[in-house]
C-alpha cells in the first residue's frame, strides 16, 4: 500500500495543474511532506500526517515545516 501511495503522490506532483501545485504556503510542499512522511512512517500515519498538513495548508499557516523524525 505504502509504495501505490507513494506513487498516486508522484502522478499527482507530475499531473496536476502549475495553478494548483504552486499555491502551497510551507517548504516543502505539501505533496513533498506527504511523500517523506510516507517513506519514514509507512502508509497509515503517513497519510494522517499528510493530511494533517494538508488541512494547514491555508492562511495564517506556511512557513518551513517538515514531517517529525521517527
Amino acid at each position: 500500500m505504502r509504495i501505490l501511495s507513494i506513487r498516486l503522490v508522484l502522478f499527482y506532483r507530475a499531473h496536476a495543474p502549475m495553478n494548483v501545485r504552486s499555491r502551497c504556503r510551507h517548504t516543502p510542499s505539501c505533496s513533498k511532506y506527504t511523500l517523506i512522511a510516507l517513506k519514514r512512517f509507512g502508509f497509515i500515519r503517513g497519510w494522517k500526517l499528510g493530511l494533517c498538513r494538508i488541512y494547514r495548508c491555508r492562511p495564517p499557516n506556511g512557513g518551513i515545516d517538515y514531517p517529525p523524525h521517527r
